[in-house]
């Protein structure tokens, strides 16, 4: 299978999981292979022969060149330009928790900003004491500095799957998602330094690029959690990051962690912006509207096997995934392959942080028989991924964002694997 993101209506397809049966538990370890002559291991082979490269050869390190189809790929018709468009992380081809950064998602309404550091700024004013500006070095000498592994979801993230399965692929489908280490100064902790006023309730988050991106944001959120990021993964923010500097916002949609982050205004009253009115908001069956939906629900996604990463062996094999919620930890998940019929528990692999991506394992024998392998997430506050069905029974099928219903991957009995629903 190679990776592809279908046209928006071929995809609908609706299964019955009548008469599948699941696949048994793993039973032992993968048979070892019998002693015969391979040539991969008899003879000598050309890394053998010559030197490498040396140190200076590469001076910032690239994965291998076998490795090449390992890449953040995006969806032409999704937008109008790639300026404002979106780059999807290749979940079906990574393993653990952390995203590397060169692979995490990025979305972008106006292209990526070039930024000097040394001339950029940003400014925190409004209902504040001291109104205060502050450049890139009086950020990094702050006091109060985090490092914090929190996962980025676009709040649009399966959002073409509201009237049916569309996009084959975990890529295309659950891609908009990374999950990073984040280093900078509490948001908190710089406000204080402002000193915040006592009629202030809200702060508005303006980005430098050229949509100006603005958002309105609780000041019990910013208070709370909140990080003025300039690193990631270890090093400085990449452009389309944010570079130099970004606003966290742990557990919320995507689109209100501000890029090139310039100025932070507090006020009394949320400022109605574009992001906050006509987009980012829930359109119901009924004409009404959700507004300020920030929270990401618990959500999970099988990785392995999906439309990109079909079954390619008969017998022991390990199913993986990512669960995340940003209400806090994943407590548990529990995986079917039978179209939810049967479930179990997943073992969970660390760290399992709260507001972070938790990887989970299955280890089971298949016989090439038919599979629908779901996979249904809890977090620590006993939240419960929903069906499709049951997202759809209370918020119709008008919405874009907050999609996270249950996945259904159905693998054929030669391994393939495509994007289903379960009528």
């Amino acid at each position: 299978m190679v990776d592809r993101a279908e046209t928006p209506l071929n995809r609908r397809r609706f299964l019955s999981a009548a008469g599948l049966a699941g696949a048994g538990l793993a039973t032992g370890a993968l048979p070892s292979r019998a002693a015969e002559p391979d040539a991969a291991i008899t003879d000598v082979q050309d890394w053998n022969r010559y030197l490498g490269e040396g140190v200076q050869a590469h001076p910032y390190g690239s994965p291998s060149k076998y490795e090449k189809n390992v890449v953040r790929r995006d969806v032409e018709w999704l937008t109008a330009s790639r300026e404002s468009s979106v780059n999807f992380t290749p979940l079906h081809a990574l393993d653990g928790n952390v995203t590397p950064s060169g692979l995490a998602f990025e979305r972008h309404h106006g292209g990526i900003a070039d930024i000097d550091p040394a001339k950029h700024r940003l400014m925190i004013h409004g209902l504040v004491d001291k109104p205060l500006v502050f450049t890139m070095d009086d950020l990094k000498r702050f006091p109060g500095r985090v490092h914090k592994l929190y996962f980025l979801e676009c709040a649009a993230n399966s959002g073409m799957e509201w009237r049916g399965a569309q996009l084959n692929g975990c890529q295309f489908t659950h891609g908009m998602i990374h999950n990073v280490w984040y280093t900078g100064v509490s948001l908190r902790s710089l406000l204080e330094q402002a000193g915040v006023k006592t009629n202030a309730k809200w702060l508005l988050a303006e980005g430098g690029d050229a949509s100006m991106m603005t958002r309105s944001i609780p000041l019990q959120k910013a208070l709370d959690d909140c990080i003025i990021a300039w690193g990631m993964n270890g090093e400085a923010l990449r452009p389309e990051q944010g570079y130099p500097v970004r606003l966290v916002v742990p557990g919320w949609e995507g689109n209100m962690w501000i890029k090139w982050l310039r100025r932070l205004e507090l006020g009394d009253e949320p400022w109605q912006a574009r992001e906050e009115t006509s987009k980012y908001t829930d359109l119901l069956a009924d004409g009404r509207s959700r507004r300020f939906t920030y929270i990401m629900d618990a959500k999970s996604v099988v990785t392995n096997p999906s439309p990109q990463a079909p079954l390619l062996h008969k017998g022991p094999n390990v199913l993986s995934g990512i669960a995340w919620s940003g209400r806090g930890r994943i407590e548990r998940v529990d995986v079917s392959l039978d179209g939810g019929r049967n479930w179990r528990t997943a073992r969970l692999e660390g760290p399992v942080l709260s507001r972070s991506m938790t990887r989970f394992y299955v280890d089971f024998d298949w016989d090439g028989r038919e599979l629908l392998v779901q996979s249904r997430a809890m977090d620590e506050t006993g939240y419960v991924q929903p069906t499709k069905n049951e997202l759809r029974a209370v918020r119709g099928v008008n919405s874009i964002y907050h999609n996270n219903g249950v996945q259904t991957w159905f693998v054929h009995k030669n391994g393939e694997t495509e994007n289903v629903e379960i009528s």
